[in-house]
């Protein structure tokens, strides 16, 4: 497939750009600052682009077969997250590409008791001005008029190893035995390109975790 990742030099975003790579899809890195993408492939294309600018991801996502946002905003710039979602969408409208993968949060994941995650007291305070935000641009995915997918991480997510190994949930947080709710960075970025691919979880939220 024909796939373009905006956001693909941040930590997810580059998971999700070797991930492609390695199965040989056609690649394109769609950056602010091109210099700062340092994978290279016969199958990687890098552009600059501006997800905050319409016009800008209508040019560089035409052509393409799908759009990944592995977008994420500075601290303390949240509100850019729903900026970047209504500029997304409005440009994916007229650029002729039919559907959205969406980094998306955990916060708005529900625990065992039906509370979503963002409002337990376990949830650290200094991220909830974006885990806010992740959930006010879940909601705008959810009318659009594209076709979309939003996946959200586990409770926590960092590097680690590429497994091919996970349980995939709707809209309850994934964990183990022992209450954790976790993933990889590597296998988050296997999981969204499965749903590339398979399209299981179209116009709809899907979660994974160990």
């Amino acid at each position: 497939m024909k796939v373009i990742i905006f956001g693909a030099t941040g930590t997810i975003g580059h998971a999700l750009v070797r991930e492609a790579i390695k199965r040989k899809h056609e690649v394109t890195a769609a950056v602010r600052n091109p210099q700062r993408m340092t994978e290279q492939s016969e199958y990687l294309t890098v552009v600059q682009a501006d997800i905050l600018n319409p016009n800008s991801v209508t040019e560089a996502a035409a052509g393409h077969d799908a759009i990944i946002s592995a977008y994420g905003p500075t601290f303390g710039a949240e509100e850019e997250l729903l900026e970047a979602t209504r500029s997304l969408l409005e440009g994916t409208g007229r650029s002729g590409v039919g559907r959205i993968l969406v980094v998306g949060g955990a916060g708005s994941l529900k625990t065992e008791n039906g509370e979503r995650l963002m409002d337990t007291a376990e949830f650290p305070e200094e991220i909830k001005p974006l885990a806010a935000a992740h959930a006010e641009a879940f909601e705008l995915y959810r009318t659009a008029d594209v076709d979309w997918t939003y996946c959200s991480p586990a409770g926590m997510i960092e590097p680690g190893k590429r497994t091919g190994h996970f349980r995939i949930g709707l809209d309850h947080l994934v964990v183990d035995e022992l209450g954790h709710s976790r993933i990889s960075v590597e296998d988050y970025a296997v999981a969204l390109m499965d749903e590339l691919v398979a399209g299981e979880f179209v116009n709809s939220r899907f979660t994974v975790g160990y």
